[in-house]
C-alpha cells in the first residue's frame, strides 16, 4: 500500500475564485503524524474523491463545531479509519483504489465499530440494503441538502457514538453510561439537564462552546432563544461542580460561550 497522506480540512478563508455554493476551501496537506487531537472534540473522517463535495462538507461541518479529516481514495480512507480514532466516518461508495463497500467490509472484519454514514449517488434499494447489511449506520443519497446531512450526522453520533463510557478531566469524572458525575471522588448531585450540560462540556473539553450550540445539544433548541436558559443552568452547575472545589473547571469566554478545562 502506498504511504498515506491525509487531507486535513482546515477553516481557512475560501479562495477568491470560490463563488458558488460549494465555497472551495484550501485543503492543507500533512503527514500521518499530525498532532494529536484535543480531547472531547468530535472528529469525523470524510472519505470522498470529489474536491467540491469535500470543501463544501468540511466548511459546513467545521462551522457546526466538528473537526474533519479527509481522504480521497479508498486505501487512504481505510488507513486513516483504522488508526485515527474517529467518532464517525462519512464514506462514499465509488472511490479510486478501493470502493466504499470494501472499505467498510475491511473495517468491520478488523473489529472497528466506528459508525459509518454512506454518502453516495447510488440510490438503488439494493445498494442501500447492501450498505446497511455490511454494517453501515445510515445511507444518504446525493444530491442532498446540507441540513439533512447534518441531521443524519447528529443522529448517528447520538445512537452509535464510540466515545468512552467515562470521561475524565482533571479530578472530574463523568460516567456517561450510568449518568453519574464526581469530582475528587465526591459524587455530584445533578439534575438530568445539569448532567447533560456537564457531559457535553466534558466530552468537548478544551473547546469553547457557544450558547447556541449548547442550547441545541442539551435542549434541542436551534436558535439563540435558549441562551438565557444556558446561562442559568451553567450557574447552577458551577454551584455544584465548581464552587466547592479549589480548582475551577468551567470558564466563561466573554461574548462566545463556555469551556471546560483545567487552568493554572
Amino acid at each position: 500500500m502506498c504511504p498515506i497522506v491525509p487531507n486535513i480540512c482546515c477553516g481557512v478563508p475560501p479562495t477568491p475564485r470560490a463563488r458558488s455554493p460549494w465555497s472551495v476551501y484550501d485543503i492543507r496537506m500533512t503527514t500521518p503524524d499530525h498532532p494529536p487531537r484535543p480531547p472531547g472534540v468530535v472528529h469525523l473522517l470524510l472519505v470522498e474523491d470529489d474536491p467540491k463535495t469535500v470543501a463544501f462538507l468540511c466548511k459546513g461541518l467545521e462551522e457546526n463545531g466538528y473537526t474533519v479529516d479527509s481522504a480521497s481514495t479508498g486505501p487512504e480512507g481505510l488507513a486513516l479509519a483504522t488508526s485515527g480514532g474517529y467518532d464517525l466516518i462519512v464514506l462514499d461508495v465509488l472511490l479510486p483504489g478501493m470502493d466504499g463497500w470494501a472499505v467498510l467490509r475491511n473495517l468491520r472484519a478488523d473489529g472497528i465499530r466506528t459508525p459509518v454514514l454512506f454518502l453516495t449517488a447510488r440510490d438503488a434499494v439494493a445498494d442501500r440494503v447492501k450498505g446497511l447489511e455490511l454494517g453501515a449506520d445510515d445511507y444518504l443519497v446525493k444530491p442532498f441538502a446540507f441540513s439533512e446531512f447534518l441531521a443524519r450526522v447528529r443522529t448517528v453520533l447520538r445512537r452509535g457514538a464510540t466515545r468512552p463510557d467515562v470521561v475524565r478531566v482533571a479530578d472530574l469524572e463523568v460516567d456517561l453510561a450510568r449518568q453519574r458525575a464526581a469530582r475528587g471522588g465526591t459524587p455530584l448531585e445533578l439534575t438530568p439537564k445539569e448532567f447533560s450540560l456537564l457531559a457535553l462540556l466534558a466530552r468537548r473539553a478544551g473547546e469553547v462552546l457557544s450558547r447556541a450550540l449548547i442550547s441545541e445539544h442539551v435542549w434541542d433548541v436551534k436558535s439563540d432563544s435558549g441562551t438565557n436558559v444556558v446561562d442559568v443552568h451553567v450557574r447552577r452547575l458551577r454551584v455544584k461542580a465548581d464552587d466547592p472545589f479549589p480548582a475551577k473547571l468551567i470558564h466563561t469566554v466573554r461574548g462566545v460561550g463556555y469551556v471546560l478545562e483545567p487552568r493554572d
